[in-house]
């Protein structure tokens, strides 16, 4: 399934999502990727998964945010990064749960941020 998200909210918005990805080399079966940049009344596709979980932050230019229990740390330039990787330019996140069914099929589900 592909992952899409779509921003009504009034300012640009910034995402991040956390992945299944088994075997990274810190030892865990997690990863995480940012930032896609999303206008208002715009969309972006950001992720293929077959796996039934996966999870995102986003922070809008306003200071609005999409958060959850999910901790990890993220730097504020673009990153692809195992879960536990972080440096001392990160700051921790709570990312929120997306859970799906029918992974494996080739549909987009749209996580819609207003």
């Amino acid at each position: 399934m592909w992952l899409r998200f779509a921003n009504h909210h009034g300012s640009r918005v910034w995402v991040a999502v956390g992945y299944y990805s088994p075997n990274c080399p810190d030892g865990g079966d997690w990863a995480k990727k940012g930032w896609w940049k999303i206008e208002p009344g715009q969309a972006a596709t950001v992720l293929w998964t077959t796996n039934k979980y996966s999870t995102f932050y986003a922070e809008a230019d306003d200071g609005s945010h999409w958060s959850g229990s999910y901790h990890t740390p993220v730097p504020l330039q673009a990153f692809d990064w195992c879960w536990n990787t972080s440096s001392t330019q990160a700051d921790d996140v709570g990312m929120r749960l997306i859970t799906v069914t029918n992974a494996g099929w080739p549909w987009t589900g749209t996580i819609n941020l207003t």
